[in-house]
């Protein structure tokens, strides 16, 4: 079994207080993808940085306090590599990637947008390169008899089972139709699987985000936003799936939730 976690920690620094840390001691993962990091690795509470048996790759954003990806796997890794060859976007601190024998992780931190600005241009951009980017990478991996697992905050639901509240929500950023089609392309076109939702299929949610506004985490109004999306051979080898929602309130260390999935890998590692 390898067991892999995601989580949009919403600030490093500000997680770390709040739980991160007795969360990363308790995980049984094997491998952890972290997003919105805010941080440079310098500026990473010395507890969450130097943490025993695991190997860290951390990829800032080039502008201070923005974005930043990371993936932290107990196993050295064999190649490590931050963005996906893009002018624009490698510094933007949106992704980071490592290679285990027989695998690829990466951790992805998709823009947000926000509809009639320059930041949902930005999000258009980024999607149209990336498309590219994970089509090359899973068919390299292919010919390679290797595995692919992009994990993340992708800031769409895909379907409206993805958020509770989706018929007022048709217009904005995060479910916009191009955005929902623009998913459907990575699974129907370039042939990748969303784990939980194949382990899963006709519940709605599990959400994985929940605004910090109102009582949206007491009500379950949330979003399914955070995804592991892989490569066909190592989602058939998924065995288990569930998102670590925080008991009550005031035990969340961010407004997200940990995406946590194990797979049955055999011999491949």
């Amino acid at each position: 079994m390898i067991v892999v976690s995601t989580v949009n920690v919403n600030g490093i620094r500000a997680a770390a207080k709040k739980g991160l840390v007795e969360w990363l001691a308790g995980t049984k993962a094997d491998v952890v993808c972290l997003q919105e990091v805010r941080a440079e690795e310098k500026q990473i509470p010395a507890e969450v940085r130097e943490l025993d048996g695991w190997h860290a790759v951390w990829a800032p954003a080039a502008a201070k306090g923005r974005a930043g990806v990371a993936v932290l796997s107990r196993r050295q890794p064999e190649r490590t590599a931050v963005g996906f060859g893009s002018a624009e976007f490698d510094g933007s601190g949106r992704y980071a990637e490592i290679d285990l024998p027989g695998l690829t992780v990466a951790s992805l931190y998709l823009p947000s947008g926000e509809v009639g600005t320059e930041r949902q241009d930005e999000k258009e951009r980024f999607m149209a390169e990336f498309i590219v980017h994970l089509d090359a990478l899973r068919r390299r991996a292919a010919e390679d008899g290797r595995e692919v697992l992009v994990c993340g905050d992708w800031n769409i639901a895909h379907r409206e089972d993805d958020l509770k509240n989706w018929r007022s929500n048709q217009k904005n950023a995060g479910f916009l139709p191009e955005e929902r089609a623009w998913m459907t392309r990575l699974f129907d076109e370039v042939g990748y699987v969303d784990v939980v939702r194949a382990l899963h299929p006709d519940q709605a949610g599990p959400y994985t985000w929940w605004s910090y506004r109102g009582r949206a985490f007491d009500n379950d109004a949330g979003w399914r936003i955070d995804y592991q999306i892989a490569s066909p051979g190592l989602a058939a080898k998924a065995v288990e799936a569930h998102v670590e929602r925080a008991a009550d309130h005031a035990e969340r260390w961010s407004d997200h939730a940990p995406v946590t999935i194990g797979f049955d890998l055999g011999q491949l590692l």
